[in-house]
């Protein structure tokens, strides 16, 4: 079923979904499983799969030489849903990017989704490689998310790549895209950032999940912005409580989001041992007043740490 189907069906009830890293390579799905088996009992109607581009390492050669080697850490995306799906009977969600894919490559992968039965993607443009400044397209890939979301959208209507291909099968796909509640680093302003995103939903994205934040009231605007900007697709918040005291410093720099002043404080005067259990009551303050509000669903960033999520989820 699609993700916005469940939204529809839920009656205004907010539902809980989470996300969830695919083990490094040489990991097992029993990786996944053992994150995901305590986290059933809540019920998530999806679950999210996410992507990480490839990394380039230098081995050395016989002749002394170094050469330069993509490889992927984290690979196996499109085979953790499938086995997701099919030991916990839940829709799974995979993060699709626009970095280190040709977009004969992306066509590909989504003809592997909707094999499977795979019919909700998340459609990201994903980080430049690390140590580039900048972000830089694959050969005949594409350069933004929106343009993934557009080829996504052709497939939908039975157009492929190959342009002799006449009358083709007609994807099902329900395209969800990243919002981001303070805008994202390389828009210029959140303004720019809210028409970016218009561009992705006139493109064919049905729904929106946010970045990860920390203060309820910049989602609540960024929500308000949205709307007044004539998106009505469902907006999901994204979560991930604080758990040490260095990513006061951390998520700020490579996330490019603000902490407010009473989480800071409240951080910065306490023992390392007891920062999870402020970082977790502050997600649980805000996941409480979220749902209040009637969003419809509170999406939790796992980062492979089931014990913490639980404790969240448990307290709503």
């Amino acid at each position: 079923m699609k993700v916005t189907d469940y939204f529809e069906r839920s009656q205004g009830q907010t539902l809980i979904s989470f996300e969830v890293l695919p083990p490094l390579k040489g990991g097992s799905m029993q990786d996944i499983f053992d994150i995901l088996d305590p986290l059933m009992e809540f019920k998530p109607p999806f679950v999210d799969v996410t992507y990480h581009r490839e990394e380039f390492v230098y081995k050395m050669q016989e002749t002394g030489y170094y050469e330069k080697t993509a490889i992927r850490k984290r690979p196996g995306t499109v085979g953790i849903c499938a086995s997701i799906m099919h030991r916990y009977g839940v829709d799974a969600v995979p993060h699709l990017i626009c970095g280190g894919f040709s977009k004969e490559e992306t066509e590909n992968a989504l003809i592997d989704l909707q094999f499977l039965g795979i019919n909700n993607v998340l459609a990201l443009r994903g980080d430049a490689r690390q140590f580039e400044d900048k972000f830089i397209p694959e050969p005949n890939g594409h350069k933004f998310a929106v343009d993934l979301v557009k080829q996504m959208q052709e497939m939908n209507q039975g157009i492929y790549l190959d342009t002799n291909i006449d009358k083709g099968s007609k994807t099902d796909f329900c395209i969800g895209v990243a919002g981001y509640p303070e805008k994202h680093f390389e828009a210029p302003n959140l303004d720019q950032d809210i028409q970016y995103l218009i561009d992705k939903v006139k493109a064919g994205a049905s729904y929106i999940v946010t970045q990860m934040f920390f203060d309820n009231e910049k989602f609540f605007e960024f929500v308000d912005k949205c709307r007044a900007a004539g998106i009505m697709v469902p907006i999901v918040p994204g979560l991930k409580p604080l758990t040490r005291k260095y990513q006061l410093n951390s998520i700020p720099r490579k996330f490019f989001i603000n902490f407010p002043e009473a989480l800071v404080k409240e951080v910065a005067k306490a023992d390392e041992k007891n920062i999870k259990q402020i970082g977790i009551e502050w997600c649980i303050q805000q996941s409480k007043e979220l749902k209040a509000k009637g969003v419809p669903c509170l999406h939790y960033y796992t980062m492979g740490d089931a014990e913490t999520t639980i404790k969240i989820a448990s307290s709503l």
